[in-house]
């Protein structure tokens, strides 16, 4: 069989193009889409945006406290609304105005106000909040904005054609924290329950230290092939994540 030098260019110019294609494809790099003086927002994947909001306290300073937005098919789920009712209100304008989203459920993934705090503010927009069963009865017992359906175990959430499962694998930061997953993407909401690479330990004021690891060992098990985590503060990245947080709490 002869083979010219024509079509052999012709081929390894078309493989090179679809390599490309491909690569580009694959890969999202991720960019800040808004900010204000109390929300920052980055788009980190085609259908997902981290929102930033902050905690003044008094142990750790002001602290950047992160949440979750999912979108398919103009709707959308938010996990953990901001800090404060005034923050959940620019999100919310933000996402109907900018994304062209319905919202369809935020999700607290535990009671301390960077999780509650804003929560408010999705009840006065008629939006749906729904969290773990424990979550209610703590966020009643510290009389803070109550979610309003609660789930056991755990909860699938449609956002357009597409799912997310928000899941309670065992007590770590709390008694009640739970992670959201969006299996389309492999991304991993983890809330306060993970940790950003070199974190210290942080607030233990609720924590079952000793469970901790190996309720993160848990979601490791059931999520093998993630790709983005997302702590509760701090940067995101990878499965490490999850490997660091397991490591830190692992002696006590």
């Amino acid at each position: 069989m002869k083979i010219n030098n024509k079509n052999i260019f012709i081929f390894l110019f078309s493989f090179v193009i679809f390599s490309c294609h491909s690569q580009n494809k694959k890969d999202f790099v991720a960019k800040e889409v808004y900010k204000s003086g109390s929300l920052i927002i980055t788009q980190i994947s085609k259908n997902t945006f981290i929102h930033t909001s902050f905690k003044q306290t008094n142990d750790f300073g002001n602290v950047p406290c992160n949440g979750l937005i999912v979108k398919n098919k103009n709707e959308a789920i938010v996990f953990d609304p901001p800090t404060n009712d005034k923050g959940a209100e620019e999100l919310i304008q933000w996402i109907e105005e900018r994304l062209h989203a319905k919202i369809n459920a935020v999700v607290p993934t535990h009671f301390h106000d960077d999780s509650l705090g804003g929560l408010q503010a999705f009840h006065n927009k008629k939006i749906p909040s729904y969290s773990y069963s424990k979550t209610i009865e703590l966020a009643k017992q510290n009389h803070f904005t109550v979610p309003q359906n609660s789930f056991d175990d755990f909860i699938i959430l449609k956002v357009g054609n597409k799912e997310t499962v928000t899941k309670f694998f065992g007590e770590g930061h709390t008694k009640d924290n739970v992670v959201g997953y969006f299996p389309s993407e492999k991304i991993l909401f983890g809330g306060c329950l993970l940790k950003e690479l070199e974190a210290g330990k942080g607030y233990l004021g609720d924590a079952n230290v000793s469970a901790w690891s190996n309720t993160v060992e848990r979601v490791k098990k059931e999520y093998p092939d993630v790709k983005i985590v997302i702590p509760g503060h701090g940067e995101y990245g990878d499965g490490k994540l999850l490997d660091y947080t397991i490591q830190l709490f692992k002696e006590q």
